[in-house]
């Protein structure tokens, strides 16, 4: 198989239950709901994603070949920047990182020590060994992966409610107030679920907040 990678960077974890953790993020070309053209965004299935992840053209992108190949260009990214004091820690991300992300990558990354994160939909199935899964449903796409470490709810979204997802089986339960326009009023709305329904944890975006990719 050929990955399809749009860019590796090393940054931050930005949200969610591993925010401000150091990061070697490899985002995927591609994804199920939305073709990532900006003509097609009003008929997406998500029609509020905010990430590229068409072609492959961003830093450390490319084509890789092999599993090993795209493994090793992870771990040189890490090695570039952090020095040996805390375990080298991937996220798969897209687009749909499901798409690609296969057992042979799997265990190629594994094999040259990290440890490994997906940020995806949930409407395919994963593969195993995965050490910490998000899943970040979206309204009106059939989520198949219900269980994992943290679901990660961009809030409001019409058609899908806190409540359809709350008994589902994931160790920690985010709120993620929708960027845009409206993003303090969000905000603000997701605060006060979390204050309601302490179930449910708020996670911001603090790349956004503090400049970095």
């Amino acid at each position: 198989m050929t990955y399809a990678v749009k860019e590796i960077y090393y940054t931050l974890q930005g949200e969610g239950g591993q925010a401000g953790r150091a990061a070697v993020f490899c985002r995927f070309t591609g994804c199920n709901l939305w073709t990532g053209r900006e003509a097609d965004r009003s008929q997406a299935v998500c029609n509020f994603c905010d990430t590229d992840f068409v072609g492959t053209d961003g830093p450390g992108g490319g084509s890789f070949t092999t599993p090993q190949r795209l493994a090793a260009a992870i771990l040189a990214e890490w090695t570039r920047h952090a020095d040996r004091s805390g375990r080298p820690y991937v996220v798969f991300t897209g687009g749909e990182p499901a798409l690609q992300l296969d057992p042979p990558l799997i265990a190629a990354v594994h094999a040259e020590g990290l440890e490994i994160a997906i940020e995806s939909n949930g409407t395919h199935p994963l593969p195993e060994g995965i050490d910490w899964v998000c899943i970040s449903p979206k309204a009106g796409a059939e989520v198949v992966t219900r269980t994992g470490d943290e679901l990660k709810l961009v809030y409001p979204q019409a058609g899908l409610l806190p409540d359809d997802v709350a008994a589902w089986s994931f160790r920690h339960f985010f709120l993620q107030p929708m960027d845009g326009p409206a993003a303090a009023a969000n905000t603000q709305r997701a605060t006060a679920y979390c204050l309601a329904h302490p179930q449910w944890r708020l996670s911001l975006q603090t790349h956004k907040l503090i400049g970095i990719p």
